[in-house]
């Protein structure tokens, strides 16, 4: 009798076990349906580390001293080598001198007086000629396209009284587009004490350059006609990929004789558009070309948060917050990295971390309550 009251009671445990579990689900399931078209994520506190370059980037073949491939809207570090040595970038400068000017003019259809120190400099050169007068646009293109020395110094005293308080401009624009060990003295290049970056720095600068829409117009432009005194300059783009492959949309070539053929490209993969840097690279145009294709295989965007996920943290918190983030989140990944992924909370804002760094941050509304 007491074998079958325990078997009897074991039953009775099983079956309201199997009940509670079945309940919670439909619980949990009733919750779901609720939050309608809102996805829900779960979230927790990750630890703090450091990302960097795929490891396979060291397999890369190029010759360049020092390269460094990213993505444009993240600015996720792709591929790399010596991309944090200083060296001189001659020409590439000017990707960070038209961003500069592009920050500090009210319209590119002001008019500009061609300063007299801007007449002769020694270099390429579109021809300014003393008292002449053309639109902020017009020496953007002729500094973009033709690289000349001249329309840099005209546009940079335009902004400021003097190269060297441009070149102070041009400093905290670089930090601020990501830039750690980089210093800029001139506008246009030329070699110069102390005038330096890394390769870095470089695509740091050039993807937040090419996230505004004037900069990337200019940087994509193959074929242009501006002012001239007796007749119009007609300027072609120095970026000889622009005219091989669909795909790219800037930015920038440069060469002295101290910093070897530099290259800036731009390739719009379709998701997702990457910025290449080489440095003292004698195949410049197709070693750039290679590894932007490269990335396009290797790499993708990937969805991290859609517009108002709900997030809900599993780590005890006390204000029992639950968020809705205001704008979609992608992030460029190998394949296999999304476990990577973690997001956490804190009073006012969503983090993303990949691989235990922060990669993003954006305030949430409590909309999900």
């Amino acid at each position: 009798m007491k074998k079958v009251f325990r078997l009897t009671l074991a039953k009775t445990l099983v079956i309201a076990i199997v009940i509670v579990m079945l309940f919670s689900f439909i619980i949990g399931a009733v919750f779901t349906a609720q939050m309608s078209s809102q996805t829900t994520r779960n979230i927790h506190k990750p630890s703090y580390g450091v990302v960097g370059a795929s490891s396979a980037a060291q397999a890369l073949m190029t010759s360049a001293r020092a390269m460094a491939t990213v993505e444009v809207t993240s600015g996720r570090l792709l591929y790399e080598k010596n991309a944090y040595q200083r060296l001189p970038m001659a020409s590439t400068t000017k990707i960070l001198t038209a961003i500069t000017v592009l920050e500090n003019v009210t319209s590119i259809e002001e008019i500009v007086k061609v300063n007299n120190k801007a007449i002769g400099i020694e270099g390429t050169s579109i021809y300014l000629q003393r008292g002449e007068e053309l639109s902020v646009k017009e020496l953007l293109l002729g500094l973009m396209l033709r690289s000349g020395n001249d329309a840099s110094v005209a546009l940079a005293l335009h902004v400021s009284p003097s190269i060297q308080e441009f070149s102070f401009l041009m400093n905290a624009v670089a930090r601020k587009a990501g830039a750690k060990d980089s210093n800029f003295k001139n506008p246009h290049g030329l070699d110069e004490e102390d005038h330096y970056t890394t390769a870095y720095d470089l695509a740091m600068i050039s993807a937040y350059a090419m996230r505004n829409p004037i900069f990337a117009e200019i940087a994509a432009t193959k074929d242009a006609k501006i002012s001239g005194v007796d007749y119009p300059r007609v300027l072609q783009n120095k970026n000889r990929l622009l005219r091989s492959n669909k795909q790219i949309v800037g930015v920038k070539t440069g060469f002295t004789s101290k910093a070897g053929r530099c290259f800036v490209g731009a390739m719009n993969l379709g998701e997702m558009t990457v910025v290449n840097v080489v440095l003292n690279c004698g195949p410049m145009f197709p070693e750039s070309e290679q590894m932007m294709k490269k990335a396009g295989s290797d790499f993708y965007m990937h969805k991290i948060l859609s517009k108002e996920t709900v997030i809900t943290p599993t780590f005890p918190d006390r204000h029992d917050r639950i968020g809705m983030v205001s704008e979609d989140f992608y992030y460029p990944l190998r394949k296999g990295e999304a476990d990577k992924i973690d997001i956490s909370m804190s009073e006012h804002d969503v983090m993303v971390f990949f691989n235990n760094t922060l990669i993003k941050t954006m305030p949430y509304s409590d909309g999900g309550e």
